[in-house]
């Protein structure tokens, strides 16, 4: 079978790589084109562009980009017709994947979501343009599946794909580690500040004010694949301050505490059981727009799954330097850190379990055999 898939960002190719790898196992004359990152890359299959060239944050900075991202989807239209793929494969990303699963639909190829745009966050009358558009939604979230049944759409639960990353992963040796990357023996506080300068901006210039107040501490920043150092080495003024690439999960499985800025890396802190403080902040004008049509009480995927406050979040104006070191030292009390451990074990279970890229993949490869 021939397949085209559609990721975004670096959540987006982390998922799509495992989605890919399961393919392969159940699809032995599986061809893959794709749009992803560098994970993706590494199983196999075509890039066609990487995510880098249209990662855009908030409202604003979509506006300014509005040319080039039409001409993006023109370009991926006439990639699809060229390559005649058995089925698009569109995961999250809706702003650009929604686009063009409407063509794609009036085009006749067969669509498959694998996990939903966050219609359940906001602007929910983008499920009926889903229900036009999609012929079968692969979801990672227990309560979406909830969510869409309101709204007489039958999706398929999966599980989520976190679980499997962070198990699959090579252990790493926390010794050989701290000596690699020079961190000494204190106890480690990870900062994950994002993965878009704009977000790295707005967050780690407050998260690095913890730094003087927490000497006991090595903070570790945790860089994302998409920028270079040259960029956070303008936010670093201590030596009490180290960043390391592209080892998130390695840094994240030896670390005390976290501070991280809202997103899926909220929930990968959580599987890991590291205490954290979520973080956000964007432009006014981005937030002021976005408070008036998102409709969740949480924020991070944590409180959100959970249905409760797990995590402290601090949302614009509350991300402050007071702020965040008080909710810091309540993460680094034991009894505190006790409560939020006996949560992330109820977490993963309400996940409900591994195999999430293997489940989505035989579901996608039956539906086109039948």
């Amino acid at each position: 079978m021939k397949y085209y898939i559609l990721a975004g960002e670096a959540s987006g190719d982390l998922h799509g790589s495992n989605l890919m790898k399961a393919l392969l196992e159940v699809d032995s004359n599986a061809e893959i084109r794709f749009w992803g990152g560098d994970l993706m890359q590494a199983v196999g299959g075509t890039l066609v562009k990487h995510y880098k060239e249209r990662a855009f944050m908030g409202f604003a900075e979509v506006i300014m980009n509005l040319n080039k991202i039409f001409k993006l989807i023109a370009f991926c239209k006439e990639d699809i017709k060229s390559y005649k793929p058995d089925v698009l494969i569109f995961i999250d990303n809706s702003g650009f994947n929604l686009r063009i699963a409407k063509w794609a639909k009036q085009e006749g190829i067969r669509t498959n979501y694998y996990i939903s745009p966050q219609v359940w966050a906001s602007r929910a009358k983008r499920v009926f343009d889903i229900k036009r558009d999609i012929d079968a939604m692969y979801v990672i979230l227990p309560f979406v599946e909830d969510f869409y049944k309101k709204y007489d759409f039958k999706v398929n639960f999966v599980g989520h794909p976190l679980i499997d990353a962070i198990a699959n992963r090579e252990q790493v040796n926390e010794s050989n580690f701290r000596k690699t990357h020079d961190l000494g023996n204190k106890p480690i506080i990870a900062l994950l500040p994002g993965s878009r300068k704009q977000e790295i901006k707005n967050m780690l210039s407050v998260m690095l004010e913890m730094v003087d107040d927490f000497k006991d501490y090595q903070f570790v920043i945790a860089g994302a694949p998409s920028q270079d150092y040259s960029f956070y080495e303008t936010f670093i003024k201590s030596n009490n301050v180290k960043y390391i690439a592209n080892k998130t999960y390695d840094l994240l499985s030896i670390s005390t505490a976290a501070l991280v800025t809202s997103g899926t890396a909220t929930l990968e802190t959580a599987l890991f059981k590291i205490p954290q403080v979520v973080c956000y902040k964007a432009s006014a004008i981005s937030y002021h727009i976005a408070k008036r049509i998102i409709t969740l009480k949480f924020i991070s995927l944590v409180n959100l799954i959970m249905d409760k406050e797990v995590v402290t979040e601090l949302i614009q104006n509350d991300f402050n330097k007071k702020r965040l070191k008080q909710e810091l030292t309540r993460i680094l009390d034991e009894t505190e850190r006790k409560k939020m451990f006996l949560n992330y074990y109820e977490l993963e279970k309400t996940l409900g379990g591994k195999g999430a890229s293997k489940k989505t993949a035989q579901l996608i490869y039956n539906s086109l055999k039948n």
